[in-house]
């Protein structure tokens, strides 16, 4: 046997952990008013990964915690990752189907609790493994989706990626007759972490939501990242929470919204500034669950206490926020506005529609939305991907289309003229630029923000970390 297949750990060790509800805790949280914040996190040496479990249960009032799973076990690979761990390599996450679960057990015993849910987050299109690892060891909270966690991230088909996720799906949907209410987290609303515009990651978000329910999962969360202008993302989030009531019916849900994904700001200041408007922009939405980012993520991956302080700080700005949301300065998050004033909802509900009239079956019909270009990432480079889009930051700094291809949202998209070249280094470091441009003193010559639509060329590579 392999090294990595017999470690044993250390102290006693739990059969297997609390089947308390993911959902639930952070319901509860939601209803006390606080924010629950979550960290990027996962360490292949086990007491690492443990020692990170244990200081970001501390970390905030309201916190759930994560195994982030390494690149070789999201594609497949658990070879090579028994290999690094003999070998006595650090891997990019925790291998969480190379390592024992007798070792696993013990980094989570004492650890997770009712109080203390942990969530698998991984990033693979390809899903079972890790799926049928997690529950092996009492846990049931994940995320993921066919398309989000497929076209940004390599080249398996997309075909393959829906029939991989309806297996997972209807594994975790199978545990609830064990006593589990598993979770699962769309990932759709993440779309390369940049320059898609918000109406095109809410229907990605919302359709990856209904695939999972039509699976039979009943506790599911809507993700969406923070953009470049806080008014469109919080018409985002509310579409987002209208579209799930609409969509989920008996199910327990809530919005999970991710610090900006793009190139984060340089500076120590920028990057905390960017950091509370994201918990800022969770309360005054409406969202429940906030996924940080910390002051590294523009140089390395981030150490525990970088993580930890993050957690506090979007934390502490949250109950801020809270607070002067109870004095009246803003309007509720439940007051969703109408259709006629959210023009992200009007048009994720256009793409959505579209696809669902394409095929009873949700898994089909994805495909066959891809296919026609109903559905189109832009700058995304997949196969199955049109690549018809284009998307530019306007003078407001709203992420706007300026080619639809197929979609059909003419009606409710502004669409513009064609880009010039020299507009992607401007779009793809607006927000760095802003939040770092009063706390560094510029080295070289600085793109402004963009003004006129400028043409995005494409992108390859720069995929965010889970």
């Amino acid at each position: 046997m392999t090294r990595a297949a017999t470690t044993r750990p250390r102290g006693p060790v739990a059969v297997h952990g609390s089947r308390a509800s993911f959902a639930r805790y952070v319901a509860d949280a939601q209803a006390r008013g606080a924010l629950v914040v979550q960290p990027r996190m996962g360490f292949s040496d086990p007491a690492l990964m443990r020692a990170g479990l244990r200081a970001t249960r501390d970390a905030a009032e309201a916190v759930v915690g994560t195994l982030t799973i390494d690149s070789y076990t999201r594609v497949g690979d658990e070879l090579s990752a028994v290999r690094a761990l003999n070998e006595d390599h650090s891997l990019n996450g925790y291998p969480i189907s190379s390592l024992s679960p007798h070792t696993s057990r013990w980094v989570l015993d004492g650890v997770r609790d009712p109080s203390f849910p942990v969530q698998v987050r991984h990033g693979s299109a390809r899903p079972q493994r890790i799926v049928a690892a997690l529950a092996a060891l009492g846990l049931d909270a994940t995320e993921g989706g066919p398309v989000s966690y497929c076209l940004p991230y390599g080249r398996t088909p997309l075909a393959d990626s829906v029939r991989n996720w309806q297996q997972a799906c209807e594994f975790l949907a199978s545990l609830r007759a064990t006593g589990a209410e598993p979770h699962l987290e769309t990932f759709g609303g993440c779309m390369l972490g940049q320059l898609c515009p918000p109406g095109l990651l809410v229907a990605l978000s919302a359709l990856e939501a209904l695939f999972f329910h039509r699976a039979g999962l009943r506790s599911i969360s809507l993700s969406y990242a923070q953009q470049t202008n806080s008014e469109q993302d919080v018409h985002a989030i509310r579409a987002l929470r209208r579209l799930a009531a609409e969509l989920l019916p008996d199910t327990e849900w809530h919005i999970v919204l991710y610090t900006y994904m793009g190139l984060y700001p340089r500076s120590r200041e920028g990057a905390l500034e960017l950091l509370e408007r994201s918990a800022e922009l969770a309360v005054e939405g409406g969202a429940a669950r906030l996924i940080v980012k910390t002051v590294a993520e523009a140089h390395r991956i981030p150490t525990v206490a970088e993580n930890v302080e993050a957690l506090r700080v979007a934390s502490a700005a949250a109950r801020d926020a809270h607070r002067t949301a109870a004095d009246g300065t803003h309007r509720s998050p439940a007051e969703a506005p109408p259709v006629s004033d959210n023009p992200v909802y009007a048009e994720a509900r256009a793409l959505i529609d579209a696809v669902l009239g394409l095929d009873a079956d949700l898994g089909r019909a994805l495909l066959t939305a891809f296919a026609r270009g109903y559905l189109d990432v832009p700058y995304c480079l997949h196969p199955d991907n049109a690549g018809r889009t284009r998307s530019y930051i306007d003078d407001a700094g709203r992420l706007t289309w300026s080619e639809i291809g197929s979609m059909p949202i003419g009606p409710v998209a502004r669409s513009s003229g064609r880009l010039t070249a020299r507009g992607l280094f401007d779009a793809l470091s607006f927000v760095q630029s802003r939040h770092d441009n009063h706390f560094l003193a510029p080295t070289a010559p600085t793109a402004a923000p963009p003004g006129r639509p400028r043409p995005l060329a494409g992108l390859s590579g720069g995929t965010p970390r889970r």
